[in-house]
C-alpha cells in the first residue's frame, strides 16, 4: 500500500470529491474517480504563496482543488512582518497538500469586509470553497500546523 507522502489529495473542481494523485503524476492531466472530468494537477507544484486579490479570490481560494490558507496582511503591519517567514515556510514544506496565498487587505477592501478582518495578520483556512478556521495574529508555525491537521489526513 502507497504511503501517504507517495500521493497528494485533490479536490475536484467539479464534483469536489477528493482524489489521490500519485507523487510521480504531478503536472499531468488526470481524471476525476467520481464525475471522470480533467484533473490539472500543475497547482501542486507551487511552493510559494500566491497573490490574492478580490478579483482572484473566487478562482484562487474557493474554487481551489487543495485546501487554502489565506493570510490576511498590510505592509505596515509588524507582527505580519513576523509570520511572513512561517507562511512561506508552510507553503514551501507542505506544497501539493495545501495551497498558501496572500491578500494585501489594504487594496482588497471586498475580501476585508466580507471577512470581517478587524486584526492583522489573520489566516483564514479555506477547504472544499469553505471557511473552516480564522487564526488571529502572529502565531507559532507548531500552532498553525496543529490546527490544519485535520485538513492534511
Amino acid at each position: 500500500m502507497p504511503q501517504q507522502s507517495d500521493y497528494f489529495m485533490f479536490r475536484c473542481p467539479s464534483c469536489r470529491t477528493r482524489n489521490r494523485i500519485p507523487q510521480n503524476r504531478i503536472g499531468a492531466i488526470g481524471k476525476c474517480g467520481k464525475c471522470g472530468k480533467n484533473l490539472v494537477t500543475a497547482s501542486l507544484n507551487v511552493a510559494t504563496p500566491v497573490a490574492v486579490t478580490d478579483a482572484t479570490f473566487t478562482e484562487t481560494v474557493l474554487n481551489s482543488p487543495l485546501p487554502v490558507i489565506l493570510d490576511c496582511w498590510a505592509p505596515w503591519c509588524s507582527a505580519c512582518k513576523v509570520i511572513s517567514p512561517v507562511v512561506h515556510d508552510i507553503a514551501s514544506e507542505y506544497r501539493g497538500r495545501i495551497r498558501v496565498a496572500k491578500v494585501n487587505v489594504d487594496e482588497n477592501p471586498w475580501i476585508s469586509s466580507n471577512f470581517h478582518i478587524m486584526s492583522i495578520p489573520t489566516l483564514l483556512i479555506f477547504d472544499a470553497g469553505e471557511l473552516k478556521e480564522t487564526l488571529v495574529g502572529a502565531l507559532p508555525k507548531k500552532e498553525i500546523l496543529q490546527r490544519l491537521q485535520r485538513l492534511l489526513a
